[in-house]
C-alpha cells in the first residue's frame, strides 16, 4: 500500500530527540527557544513563538486582537474546519467568501463586499502551500473606504486602526511571494507542524509576528509566551535560575506551549528544509505534472507563477467533467489499487455543524466545483519514482473506468 503522507523519521531526528530526552529538558526549554530563533531567521519576519498547534496560534491571535461575540471574521469557504472553529471559539461569526478557480485561494475581489463595521479580521489560507494575493490583501485593508468602516473595540484594534490580516499559513512554510517567504508577507502568519506537514514536529505550530510600527513584535512575543502558558509570568526555563522560583499568574491564559522534544524534530527538519525536503517535493510535483499534462481530463494544480512559488504541500488534482459522486467512485478504484489518496478539503459550509448554523456550500459555487472533482495525490519525502508511476497509473485507470460510463 502506498501511504498518503507519512512523516520522515530518520536517524538524525531520532538522535536529536534522544539528545533532548537525555538533556533533562523535555518541556519548553533551550531547543524550543532556538527553534523560534531559527524560524524567524528563515522566514524573515520580526519574531516567532512556537506552540503546540496552528489552531492554538490562530485562536490566540484572535483573542489578542480582542475578537469577541458580535464580531465577524472573513475567511475562505474552502479550508479546513480549524480556520473557522477558532472564530466560533471566540464567539464571533465566520463570514465565508468564495475562492479562485485556478488556485483554491480566497478570491480577494469578493472580500470587500463581505466587509461590515463588525469585521475585525481577514484570514486568508495558503491552500496547499500556494501563497494568497498578499499585495492585494494588504492594500485592501488600507483603503480609505474600508478603513472608514472599521470600528475598534479593543486597544490593539485602536493601535492598528484597521482590519487585521491573520494568514492561515498552515501549509506554506517555505513558500515564496515576491522574493519574501511565508511568515513575512502580512501582519501575522500561523504555521502548522502537524505530522502530515512538510516540516513536522509531530504536533506543533508557530505564530510569525510581522506587525508594522508602532507595534513592538518582541513585546507581543513576550505577551504570547505568558498567554500560552496559563498566564504565568515565568516559564520553566526562567524558574530554573537560582532563586527564581517565585512566579505570578497575570491573566487567565491557555496551555499551548511547544516542548523541547517536538522542537528537536523541528530543528532537524528546518536545517534541511530548503536544500532537501523542498527539492524532493518539487521533483514529485514535476513527475506528476509530466504525466497528467498529457491527459485531457486532468487539471494539474497551480504551484508557481512569475512571483509566487508553492511549498509543494499538496498536489490537488482536479478531474474535468465529473460529479462529486463520480469523484468518490474514482477514489474507490484508486484505493482498490493500494494507493492512498485524499480530498482537501470538505468545504466548511458543507460540514454538519456549519450547515446547522445556516451556511450552504452552494452559495460558494467555485468552492463546491473545486471540491467536487478534487483528489489529493501522495506527496512525501520517501516516495519513490516507481511509486509515483504506480500512483499515476492507478489514477488514470480509475478515471478512465468511470469516464467510460459517462
Amino acid at each position: 500500500m502506498i501511504p498518503f503522507s507519512p512523516p520522515r523519521i530518520d536517524q538524525k531526528i531520532i538522535d536529536e530527540v534522544v539528545a533532548a530526552l537525555q538533556s533533562g529538558w523535555i518541556t519548553t526549554g533551550p531547543r524550543t527557544k532556538l527553534f523560534e530563533k531559527k524560524l524567524t531567521e528563515y522566514c524573515g519576519n520580526k519574531a516567532t513563538i512556537a506552540l503546540n498547534s496552528a489552531t492554538a496560534g490562530l485562536e490566540l491571535m484572535l483573542r489578542w486582537y480582542g475578537v469577541k461575540e458580535g464580531d465577524e471574521v472573513i475567511l475562505p469557504a474552502y479550508t479546513y474546519s480549524a480556520t473557522a472553529n477558532v472564530v466560533i471559539h471566540c464567539g464571533a461569526k465566520p463570514v465565508f467568501v468564495d475562492v479562485n478557480s485556478n488556485d483554491f485561494n480566497i478570491d480577494v475581489s469578493k472580500i470587500e463586499a463581505a466587509i461590515t463595521p463588525r469585521t475585525k479580521v481577514i484570514m486568508p489560507v495558503d491552500f496547499g502551500g500556494y501563497p494568497c494575493d498578499y499585495d492585494e490583501l494588504n492594500a485592501l485593508v488600507k483603503k480609505v473606504e474600508v478603513k472608514s468602516k472599521f470600528v475598534p473595540t479593543h486597544a490593539n484594534q485602536e493601535i492598528l486602526e484597521r482590519i487585521m490580516i491573520l494568514s492561515d499559513s498552515a501549509h506554506s512554510i517555505g513558500a515564496n511571494y515576491k522574493e519574501k517567504k511565508a511568515g513575512a508577507l502580512t501582519d501575522v502568519s500561523v504555521f502548522s507542524f502537524h505530522a502530515v506537514k512538510n516540516l513536522t514536529t509531530a504536533e506543533g505550530g508557530a505564530i510569525a509576528f510581522n506587525f508594522p510600527e508602532p507595534f513592538d513584535n518582541d513585546e507581543i512575543y513576550k505577551f504570547m509566551c505568558i498567554l500560552s502558558l496559563h498566564g504565568q509570568n515565568k516559564d520553566a526555563l526562567a524558574k530554573m535560575q537560582k532563586g527564581n522560583w517565585k512566579y505570578d499568574i497575570v491573566m487567565a491564559g491557555y496551555k499551548c506551549n511547544m516542548t523541547d522534544i517536538t522542537a528537536a524534530i523541528g530543528l532537524i527538519e528546518l536545517e534541511r528544509y530548503d536544500n532537501d525536503t523542498l527539492v524532493k517535493r518539487a521533483e514529485i510535483f514535476k513527475h506528476y505534472n509530466q504525466f497528467f499534462s498529457a491527459k485531457k481530463w486532468a487539471e494539474a494544480p497551480t504551484h508557481f507563477n512569475d512571483f509566487k512559488l508553492s511549498s509543494y504541500h499538496l498536489y490537488p488534482l482536479r478531474i474535468n467533467g465529473i460529479t462529486e459522486e463520480q469523484r468518490d467512485e474514482i477514489m474507490q478504484h484508486i484505493f482498490d489499487k493500494d494507493v492512498s489518496v485524499n480530498v482537501h478539503f470538505i468545504p466548511v459550509p458543507r460540514l454538519s455543524f456549519y450547515k446547522d448554523m445556516g451556511y450552504d456550500v452552494m452559495n460558494y459555487p467555485i468552492t463546491y466545483d473545486n471540491f467536487s472533482r478534487e483528489i489529493s495525490l501522495p506527496v512525501f519525502y520517501n516516495l519513490t519514482v516507481e511509486q509515483i508511476q504506480t500512483v499515476c497509473e492507478a489514477v488514470e485507470s480509475a478515471v478512465e473506468k468511470v469516464i467510460e460510463k459517462i
